[in-house]
Order: C-alpha cells, then sequence, then structure tokens
C-alpha cells in the first residue's frame, strides 16, 4: 500500500475524527479506510488512534506524528505551488543555435526583444553554419534553414526560403546571363564549401521536376557572406537564399537569373527535442519567433 496514502489518511481521519466522513469524501467504503490505517500503525508499530463506535481519539504517539504529518504535507503542497508557479512564469537559461549567416540577420536582433519581455531568462546564442546535436550538446532549440533529416526532433516552420542564383551587373556584362540551368557549365559558380554545392549542384525546377545540376568554379568558401560579396564585386555566380541577399536586388549591386527555374523553398524552421512538458522558456521562444518570422513575413523585403 502507498505510504504517503497512508499518511494522507490518518491526517484526513484526524482532523474529520471521522473514518466514514473521509471514505464519503474519496468514494470509497469505511473498511478501505480502515485497512490503510491498520497498514500505517502496523508499518510504524505505533498505536496511533484509538478507534471506538461513536468517535476516534489520538493517542499521545498519534498526536506527535500528525504535527510532523502536517507540517510534511504543507510543506509538500506548498512545493507543488512554488514549482507551478515557476511553471507559468517564463524564466531560467536557454542555450540557443541557428546558422551564422541567418542567426546574425534574423535571430540575434530578436534576443534583446525577447529579454526585454521576459528578463528573467538569460539566453546563450551560438551561430554556427554546422549542425548541432541538439540533445547530446544541450541546446534547447535550434534554428534551421533546409531540410534536416532528425525525425527525433519536433519543427516548426518559420519562414519562406527562396534560393536564387545572383551575379553583379559587371560580370554578366562581361560573360553573359544563363538562360538555363545547363548553361552554369559554362560559368563562373561560387560554391559553398569544400567542394559541398561543386559536388552535390544547385536545384531547379525544370519542366515541373526538380533537378540538381552540376556546376563549374574555381572559388569556394565555408562562409556565406563571403559568397555574396564575391558575387557583390563580380567574381562569379552564388547561389543564395533570398534574404541573403535581398538588400542586393533591390539596390542593384546583384541581379538575379533563372527566376523561372527557382527550386521551391526549402523553409526555415525552429526545432526542439521532443519532451512531454516543455519549459515555457522554450515554448516562450518558439512562440516569439513564430510571431517575428511568421509564414506570412515577405523575407525579400529585408525584414530582421
Amino acid at each position: 500500500m502507498d505510504q504517503f496514502k497512508q499518511i494522507q489518511t490518518f491526517v484526513a481521519v484526524a482532523q474529520k475524527g471521522s473514518i466514514s466522513a473521509v471514505a464519503a469524501t474519496e468514494g470509497l467504503v469505511p473498511a478501505v479506510i480502515g485497512r490503510r490505517l491498520d497498514a500505517l500503525e502496523t508499518r510504524l508499530g505505533v498505536k496511533l488512534l484509538l478507534r471506538s463506535t461513536r468517535r476516534i481519539s489520538l493517542t499521545p504517539e498519534g498526536s506527535v506524528f500528525l504535527e510532523d504529518c502536517q507540517r510534511i504535507l504543507l510543506e509538500l503542497e506548498q512545493a507543488e505551488a512554488s514549482l507551478a508557479a515557476d511553471k507559468a512564469r517564463v524564466s531560467g537559461h536557454l542555450k540557443l543555435t541557428a546558422p551564422a549567416g541567418y542567426g546574425r540577420k534574423h535571430v540575434a536582433p530578436l534576443v534583446p526583444a525577447f529579454i526585454a519581455r521576459h528578463p528573467q531568462v538569460s539566453v546563450a546564442l551560438d551561430l554556427s553554419d554546422r549542425v548541432v546535436d541538439l540533445i547530446n550538446e544541450g541546446f534547447d532549440c535550434a534554428v534551421r534553414v533546409g531540410d534536416f533529416p532528425d525525425s527525433s526532433l519536433v519543427s516548426v516552420k518559420l519562414a519562406h526560403n527562396r534560393r536564387l542564383v545572383v551575379g553583379a551587373p559587371a560580370y554578366f556584362a562581361r560573360y553573359g546571363r544563363p538562360q538555363h540551368p545547363n548553361d552554369l557549365q559554362g560559368h563562373q559558380c561560387l560554391g559553398f564549401g569544400p567542394s559541398g554545392t561543386q559536388q552535390r549542384g544547385w536545384l531547379f525546377t525544370v519542366g515541373k521536376k526538380i533537378q540538381t545540376f552540376k556546376i563549374n568554379g574555381t572559388l569556394e568558401c565555408t562562409d556565406t557572406s563571403v559568397l555574396t560579396q564575391w558575387a557583390r564585386e563580380g567574381h562569379g555566380l552564388a547561389w543564395r537564399s533570398e534574404w541573403e541577399v535581398a538588400a542586393d536586388l533591390e539596390q542593384g549591386s546583384l541581379i538575379s537569373v533563372l527566376d523561372e527555374f527557382t527550386a521551391p523553398d526549402n523553409g526555415v524552421y525552429v526545432v526542439f527535442p521532443e519532451r512531454k512538458h516543455l519549459p515555457m522558456r522554450v515554448r516562450a521562444w518558439v512562440d516569439f519567433l513564430k510571431q517575428q518570422l511568421s509564414t506570412t513575413q515577405v523575407l525579400t523585403k529585408g525584414h530582421s
């Protein structure tokens, strides 16, 4: 029999002075309550209650034990109430990660506003293009651009992410514009490396099907901002997310080509480990990101 239930029953009977009253409260027959009390006294080896057909009274040992039990139950009730209050309050430490480029432009600017809204939260933001192991590395959640294979994570879409082939006016003046993805073989394509996009190719929609087209080029970099800068300087064509080059497109320092072949967007997501009880601070951060970077938001206008 549950020891804690025995103690709860003992306190209730002592306070009400009636086994029948406690049984009625719990929807049980009095015999069940009596068995709990018998089991408690047997386990402790002490007589706690003097029971008769008319009344119930405490033994001296029962009086002392009742005081201790009432204190313990009160402390437990207060602990549960405190935990419930903490659960309802957004507090604690958040360990977040996001891709370097997208994180600098769209995630980092939101963190101070989130802290202002929830001053009892502290945040550590890791900006890296590597895919971190959220569970083993202790991260609460991550913002990720594109598809991800880990089905153990919960994902929430935040925004669209269209990818464009862009180049500088000077580059097109010298080498001309590709008219079809096949034409990329004759152009200097800037690869996100090392050797990543050169090996995998760039994705386009041709004949209603998504196809991969191999590219050629002599320049690669693992920093996406460098690739954009190289394209801006006329060193080649870059395959960049629209949010990265929106300002350049608007200013005319970069021009997009092959737009009619653009592949479907791969999306921006916030992902987090699947948990039965998600901490309020994580839930609040996810809701805040959804509000600021909703799927209806047009990233091509340079929102941050």
